[in-house]
Parts: structure tokens; sequence; C-alpha cells
């Protein structure tokens, strides 16, 4: 008798043959998850979800960051561990200098230090809604389906003040045409691979998926950015009440969780 590939891995996790992390479930009935190789684009999730407006066209509601990249891309693929605080990093870290690694002044945003790679998300909605804390600023009573975009932008952090500030990509209150945006978007990084997943962090496995469906624009190569403009960020304050960067979900690899990259 042919056995069911779940059924067989388990047996064979029970024996000791393959690991537990092998053996696990993948989730089933969930759209495309996140995050992906974004130089792969194979998939076999074909759930039928629309690709979202541009940012440009929806409200920016929330703005964080992980620390290591939680996409592997051309730019980013050293990988960094498993777990929490794995992910990946920029391929230029070993190349630093002593001066771009010296640490900071401030430390007021936590969770990040010269040398380290972080990605940010810029979460937009097409909800009529505030930017704030957290992914349910995204969402509001009357509006709790909405079409959701992140771009995202890996950086490597430097002590440096030529490098990239992150108060030009912050919001501080900016509006345009009538709807919450970023000051800017990064540019110069890439074309941004875009596709269908998910929302991401360290509570999601591909045995526990979320069930949010959001458009993703991953930029492939990565930046130098200025850690003392994010820790001015943290000191400003920010609607986001953000003075961390997060742990990252590790890469869903799963070809049944993932969307085919069409561009």
């Amino acid at each position: 008798m042919k056995f069911p590939e779940k059924t067989f891995l388990a047996t064979l996790a029970v024996l000791g043959t393959v690991s537990t992390a092998q053996a696990a479930m993948l989730c089933e009935g969930f759209g495309p998850q996140t995050p992906r190789d974004i130089s792969d684009k194979a998939g076999q999730n074909t759930a039928s979800v629309a690709i979202a407006p541009p940012a440009n066209e929806l409200n920016l509601c929330n703005l964080h960051t992980h620390t290591n990249a939680e996409h592997k891309g051309p730019g980013f693929s050293v990988f960094a561990g498993d777990g929490e605080h794995g992910g990946y990093k920029c391929g230029n870290t070993g190349e630093l200098t002593d001066a771009e690694l010296k640490e900071p002044a401030s430390h007021a945003y936590h969770g990040v230090k010269p040398g380290d790679t972080i990605e940010v998300h810029w979460v937009y909605s097409s909800c009529n809604v505030q930017p704030g804390k957290g992914l349910g600023s995204c969402l509001s009573d009357s509006c709790a389906n909405p079409q959701l975009r992140v771009e995202s932008q890996v950086f490597l952090v430097v002590n440096d003040p030529k490098a990239l500030n992150f108060l030009d990509f912050a919001y501080d209150g900016n509006i345009e045409n009538g709807r919450h945006q970023a000051k800017a978007l990064p540019s110069g990084t890439g074309e941004p691979v875009t596709f269908i997943g998910s929302t991401t962090g360290p509570s999601y496995t591909q045995a526990t998926c979320s069930p949010f469906q959001v458009t993703w624009s991953v930029r492939p190569q990565c930046a130098k950015l200025d850690i003392n403009s994010l820790n001015a960020w943290a000191d400003n304050g920010n609607v986001f009440e953000e003075d961390h960067s997060h742990g990252v979900r590790q890469l869903v690899t799963a070809k049944e969780l993932l969307a085919p990259i069409t561009d």
C-alpha cells in the first residue's frame, strides 16, 4: 500500500529516520505563504488572490523592521540560522570597516547593532485607516478583509552618516492625494519582485500558516542604512510605537505553500 507522504514522513520520524521538522505537517487550506526565496519562481499554491493596487493608491498603516532578512534574495543569501533570530544576512556584511561597525552613542532602537541586517516592511491597506501600532491598524470594524501590500527593503546597518537615512523613508504624517504615505520608498536596489504571500513573523511556520493574503514587493539587493537614523526614529517617537526590531519567520520552502512568481 502506498502511504500518503505526510503519514510516511511521520512514521519515519517515529523511527528516527527523518527529523521531526521534516515530518511536520504542512498547514492545509491556506493561501500562499511568506517569506520565500525570491530567486525561485516555482510554486504550487494557486489560490485565487488578486494583486493589490500600488502603494500610492493605498494607505500606509504600519511600518516595522525584522532583524535579519526574512526573505532570501540575490543580495541577502547568507544564512544566519534557524529560529526567531535566524534568517539571512546581506552578502557584503563581512566587508564593513571598523568605523562602520562602531557602536552608536544612542541605543533607542533596540535589537539592532552595526553590522546587522534588517528587513523593513512598509504595510499598506485598502481600508480607510490611520497608521498605528501593529498589523491591527490595517483593519477596521467596517473593513475587515482589506487588500494588503507590503513594500520590503533589506538594509545592512552601519554607523555612517553618509549611508541612507531611515527618516527619509518614515511617515511623519505625510499625506498625498488624501492617502497616508511614506515620505519615500527605497530605490536603486533592483526591480522589486512581486508575488502573493501572507503576513510573516516568528509565530508562523510551515505547519502554522498565516490567514492573511498579502501582495509582496521585495527589492532584491541590500543597501546600507545609518543606525543613527533608526535611533533617531525611536527617539523622536513614531505613530507605530516601534522601538525595537522583530524576529523572523523561517523561510517557506514547501512548494505547496508558495505562489508561482509570474513576472
